[in-house]
Formats: C-alpha cells, sequence, structure tokens
C-alpha cells in the first residue's frame, strides 16, 4: 500500500471548520500533525481528529507517522509552509517509494476575501494599543484626506496609468475602511459598521437593478438608468431633483450636474444673463454658467475639459522655464 503525506493548506479567512468533503476524509483516516494551536485545531478535535502539535523537526515526524501509521496529514499554517513543502519533495526525490506527497486545498479564499484583511489590520490600527494618529481623528478631520485620495485615483485614470490605480483605489479604501472603524465607536444607537456599509450597498444594488435580480426587462442603457432614476425616486423623498447632489465639489463639475438634472426632467429653467449681472464677479459667473451649459449640451465634460486645458499650459510654462534656464 502507497504511503501518503497529504499537506493540508486552507484559508485563514474563513472560519474554522469549513472545509471541503475531501479535506474532512483525510483529517479522519489519519493523523494530523501541525506546527501550532489554532481554532482549527480544535475544531478538528471536536469532531474526531487526531491533532498533534509537533515542536521539534517536522519533517522526520511526519514521515514517522506516515509510515507507521499509513499516511499522515500535515495542516499548513497560514503562508503555506513552503518550506516544508520544498524539504519533504527533496527527501521523497531522494528515496523513492518511501511516500507520495499530495497537497490538498481543503478551502480557499473567495473573490474580495482579502477585504477581510484590510478591515482587521484597520481594528488593529484604530483599537488601543494601535496607531495614536489614526486613533485621533474623526470623520471630520479624515474629510480632506477622502478627497485627496479620490482626486489621485482620478489623476491615474486620466494618465491610463493601471498600476497607479489599483493602489490609489487601495487608498481610497482605507479611508472607507477607517471611517467604517470610527463609526463604531460613537455613542449608542449612533454606530454603524463596515458590515453595515457593505450591507446597505449591496440592498441598493439588489433594489436599483431589477433588471439583473429579478424579472424585469430592460433593453437599453436609457431604459436601465430611467429604472435607476425611477426607483431612486421612490426609496428618497426628496422635494427638488436637485437633493442629493454633493455641493462641495468643484465648481465646474456642479454646475455641470444641476444642468444634467434639470434636463433630466426636462424642466424649462433660463439661464441668468451675464448682461443683466451687477458686478464682475457675478457676470463672470454667468458666463461660465453659460459655457457649461453649452458643453452639456455637446456632450462634454467641462470639468474634464478645463483640467486638460490647464494641465497644458501648465507644461508650456515648464517647456518656457526650462527654455530660459538653458539660455541663460
Amino acid at each position: 500500500m502507497t504511503v501518503r503525506i497529504t499537506l493540508l493548506v486552507t484559508s485563514p479567512r474563513l472560519p474554522a471548520g469549513l472545509l471541503t468533503a475531501a479535506a474532512w476524509d483525510v483529517v479522519r483516516q489519519h493523523p494530523v500533525l501541525t506546527g501550532a494551536e489554532s481554532e482549527l485545531t480544535t475544531a478538528l478535535r471536536v469532531a474526531g481528529a487526531e491533532v498533534t502539535v509537533v515542536a521539534g523537526p517536522a519533517t522526520p515526524a511526519l514521515l514517522d507517522a506516515a509510515t507507521t501509521r499509513g499516511g499522515a496529514v500535515w495542516l499548513a499554517g497560514p503562508a503555506g509552509d513552503e518550506s516544508l513543502a520544498r524539504e519533504l519533495g527533496l527527501r521523497l526525490a531522494r528515496e523513492p517509494g518511501l511516500a507520495e506527497l499530495e497537497l490538498l486545498y481543503g478551502s480557499w479564499d473567495p473573490p474580495g476575501a482579502r477585504l477581510l484583511d484590510v478591515v482587521a489590520v484597520l481594528d488593529r490600527l484604530a483599537s488601543p494599543g494601535g496607531d495614536p494618529w489614526k486613533r485621533a481623528q474623526t470623520h471630520r478631520s479624515l474629510a480632506g484626506f477622502l478627497l485627496e485620495e479620490c482626486y489621485e485615483a482620478y489623476d491615474a485614470i486620466s494618465a491610463g496609468d493601471t498600476d497607479a490605480l489599483r493602489e490609489e483605489l487601495g487608498d481610497v479604501l482605507l479611508q472607507v475602511v477607517l471611517h467604517a472603524r470610527l463609526a463604531e465607536e460613537l455613542p449608542e444607537g449612533e454606530r454603524w459598521s463596515v458590515d453595515d456599509v457593505a450591507g446597505g450597498l449591496v440592498d441598493k444594488m439588489v433594489r436599483r437593478n431589477p433588471h439583473v435580480f429579478a424579472e424585469e426587462q430592460a433593453g437599453t442603457l436609457a431604459e436601465i438608468e430611467e429604472n435607476w432614476e425611477r426607483i431612486k425616486r421612490a426609496e428618497k423623498a426628496r422635494d427638488s431633483v436637485l437633493d442629493g447632489i454633493a455641493l462641495s465639489q468643484p465648481a465646474l463639475a456642479l454646475a455641470a450636474k444641476i444642468i444634467d438634472r434639470v434636463a433630466r426632467v426636462r424642466l424649462a429653467v433660463a439661464l441668468p444673463p451675464p448682461q443683466s449681472q451687477g458686478d464682475p464677479e457675478a457676470r463672470l459667473g454667468a458666463e461660465l454658467l453659460a459655457a457649461v451649459a453649452a458643453a452639456r449640451a455637446s456632450g462634454l465634460d467641462p470639468e474634464a475639459a478645463l483640467r486638460r486645458a490647464a494641465l497644458a499650459h501648465a507644461e508650456a510654462v515648464r517647456r518656457a522655464e526650462r527654455a530660459g534656464s538653458a539660455g541663460s
């Protein structure tokens, strides 16, 4: 009979004992050895498995258990115990027929599992004994950082740099999870957590996409957008089509959003005529508003257009500076 050593790898992010049927079969048939106690070793013992923590070198103990008991299981640690796997592989290559080595995944990370690590790390940083700076923050003190990280992500998108975008989205995620962790310290009745944030998002996405999660049909993008707005209006009791617009966004983007909302409900409201304004600033504002309206009517993004022009001008300034330095 072939002696088999099974390296059992599990996800540290899933509840202890949540294993595949094949993993449960092997841990019930053979002795289980591991390098340290864990929630999983406790769960295996409760289920009737024989579990031994090896204090010394793992390879001799594992080979001895396998040869005397007809097989053995090594319960790998969170890092996967790659050094042990290499050592065992070399030993078995030098001694053919001693045993067979099998890698078995008893559980694996589902998509998004690393988000659990983010929550755990931020919880430690914001808890007693963690990072004093993060513990001293409030929603208000962090507000500027949230805007800054969003702008940096926008810059990465504008530059077409997907590697930078991945990093910047991580910084945005940090802000989201940190805000949620700080909310756990609010007074009783006001507290919420990252699970409340995620749960609310999931519920909203399911409600507002009935063409995916329910029987409603929506054949075109325009129909999907119309359904979204209809459901949103039913959810939120608002007195105006402008309710819910972020008033702190840049002025050009704010003007474009207002104009888009008005156009969406086909409400005819005349723009303020520049020539009738009483002071230069008001006239300039009315002229800019008219320019934004013209841009949206042409399908252009005025915020992006001005940003592009400003950056091009900034590059022209740098070229002029370099030319001046070279000529001096």
